[in-house]
């Protein structure tokens, strides 16, 4: 049990969720011997919902293995094939059940949001109404802490991250440039085959926003940014990290092919805000600027080579998705000099 005790100190040491997750399945490894155990969460889509496998640790295994967070969906499993983890997200309760010549024993995984996944034990016997409640007891540590993290971590008005976790990830991102600080992991490398990573920070900005706070007072216009932020989730992929940094200005970080696969990216935002009806306001259009992430690149100075082409964007007729690269390329203004952290942030 004292293992247990520090899987779960070392849980809550660290502000990072693959942490969480991997030192999880630890801790019930340790606890309940089991052949495995892994976190599930179901991602993409209404309808075309995928497995992400989180974290697993087979009886042998030394580390644990996870699906890439940048996986294309085609590459992971399809929802409908494990039923039973849908049913335990569905009711919200341990499910057990014998799979040839052992058991599986599933539990929700929930924040105050919403439910994201399941934790799956697989055992050579059914596990003991003790055993489910020291479980769900270890789960529940691990949910208020998650609940922690999103009040640290997201917007509270949208859900969607909040402006001081962009750093991390943006960095994250670069280290796995050509010529960054890590390699790309192995299993990473055999999933894109081959393809070195791209990265795109876009920035987003509503035209005419200060006309809906003056015109419908403040409370439709959080309506207004509320509802805009559900376009972004329905418009981008799972795995693309999606913020508000207040006021009107959201920054989506992504990894795609190439310029044109993020352009179009950016475009079916551009074209889902436009089409959408907005109670009482009708119409709402938005103005984006993107520019690729570069090897050695801060935070800072992508933002701001992706600012300058929204601003750009929004003195040619708003509504418009623009460039960076290609606002250079025809001449509109000179390559943007590299911007220190400390100077924007």
């Amino acid at each position: 049990m004292s293992e247990v005790v520090d899987h779960l100190a070392e849980m809550t040491r660290f502000r990072d969720r693959d942490v969480m997750d991997v030192t999880l399945v630890s801790a019930l490894r340790d606890l309940l011997e089991p052949l495995s155990a892994a976190i599930y969460r179901c991602v993409g889509e209404p309808g075309q919902e995928r497995w992400l496998t989180r974290a697993r640790l087979r009886a042998n295994d030394i580390v644990a293995s996870a699906d890439s967070l940048w996986a294309s969906p085609e590459s992971l499993p399809l929802a409908a094939d494990e039923p039973l983890r849908l049913e335990c997200m569905t009711h919200r309760g341990i499910l057990q059940t014998r799979r040839g010549d052992h058991w599986l024993t599933l539990f929700p995984l929930s924040t105050e949001r919403e439910v994201l996944g399941v934790m799956e034990v697989e055992t050579l016997a059914p596990l003991k109404s003790n055993e489910q409640r020291t479980v769900a007891s270890i789960l529940r540590i691990y949910h208020n802490f998650q609940g922690l993290l999103d009040y640290s971590e997201r917007d509270t008005l949208t859900g969607l991250l909040n402006r001081k976790t962009f750093d991390e990830s943006f960095l994250k991102a670069v280290s796995e440039l050509p010529g960054g600080t890590e390699k790309l992991h192995a299993e990473d490398d055999r999933r894109h085959a081959g393809a070195l990573p791209s990265y795109w920070l876009g920035v987003i900005d509503i035209d005419h926003f200060k006309k809906v706070n003056d015109g419908y007072g403040h409370l439709i216009g959080d309506e207004v940014l509320l509802l805009l932020s559900r376009l972004m989730r329905n418009s981008f992929r799972f795995h693309d990290l999606l913020y508000r940094f207040g006021g009107e200005e959201f920054v989506v970080l992504m990894r795609c092919d190439s310029e044109l696969d993020a352009e179009h990216a950016f475009e079916r935002l551009r074209h889902n805000a436009a089409q959408f009806s907005f109670p009482q306001v009708g119409q709402i259009t938005v103005s984006v600027g993107f520019t690729e992430v570069r090897a050695g690149d801060s935070p800072a100075g992508a933002f701001e080579r992706a600012d300058r082409a929204v601003y750009n964007a929004k003195g040619n007729g708003r509504n418009q998705v623009r460039s960076y690269a290609r606002l250079v390329a025809d001449g509109q203004f000179k390559e943007v000099a590299a911007v220190n952290a400390v100077e924007l942030f």
